[in-house]
């Protein structure tokens, strides 16, 4: 039986840790073909060895940038079959002490970034193909202490929903996953600026537990596959039934 990503070439954007590393091994696994893209070279090189997958740096806030990256995507494989959008940055604190800097900065990059990469990808994948955006729990109801992050996934929802309509008469498909607290260097962020608040989170998840980044993946992978062929604008929870 043929894997279910068998012959795909999916650009895992924010591959270097996390997420989208350990999302990028299932990929791997489940047999596609990957272009692996980060800013920061050095652990991006080391997850691109480890998979024997292409990989380039790259900047989603910065429009030449990510149009680079897909070009370069396109020139490596000589196409592209699917996306994962993970490059993401989190963001503490109540939004009445958030600085105008340090919101500008998580809009350029969890938004904007978004934004510009389903533009890119759209533009390449052309008769067909499927996106996988990253949002969050978050995106789906609000809490205390993370109000400009929950902002930006929420943002990440309605991008998704009205790129499955733009995109879907070409026949590409765009979904979203929404994970729950997941163990992830991301996490012990929150961690630090929110006290107890992951624990608590944990607590109240049926399944008592965080996910994983290769749980994340493996959803993902489904909604990449051929298997998902009838799925666009679904935001998709990973939270342990958080949600329920």
């Amino acid at each position: 039986m043929a894997l279910p990503l068998s012959g795909k070439v999916i650009v895992v954007v924010g591959a270097s840790t996390g997420i989208g590393a350990d999302a990028a091994r299932v990929f791997a696994g489940d047999g596609a073909s990957l272009m692996l893209v980060a800013r920061h070279e050095e652990p991006l090189a080391a997850v691109a060895k480890e998979l024997d997958a292409a990989y380039v740096t790259g900047d989603v806030s910065d429009a030449a940038s990510v149009r680079s990256f897909i070009d370069a995507t396109v020139a490596r494989f000589g196409r592209l079959d699917g996306a994962f959008n993970n490059a993401a940055m989190t963001q503490g604190g109540p939004l009445a002490e958030v600085s105008e800097e340090d919101f500008d900065r998580i809009m350029a990059v969890n938004v904007k970034g978004t934004w510009l990469c389903l533009r890119e990808e759209i533009r390449v994948l052309g008769g067909g193909g499927s996106i996988v955006n990253v949002s969050s729990i978050g995106g789906l109801r609000g809490s205390s202490g993370m109000g400009a992050y929950q902002a930006t996934k929420h943002a990440v929802i309605g991008l998704t929903r009205t790129a499955a309509h733009d995109a879907g008469p070409s026949g590409i498909r765009v979904n979203a996953v929404a994970p729950g607290p997941t163990e992830t260097p991301m996490l012990e962020e929150t961690r630090r600026a929110i006290p107890g608040g992951v624990e608590a989170r944990i607590a109240a998840t049926p399944l008592r537990k965080a996910g994983t980044g290769a749980e994340v993946g493996a959803t993902a992978s489904f909604l990449l596959s051929d298997h998902a062929s009838h799925l666009s604008g679904v935001i998709l929870p990973v939270d342990g039934g958080f949600l329920a």
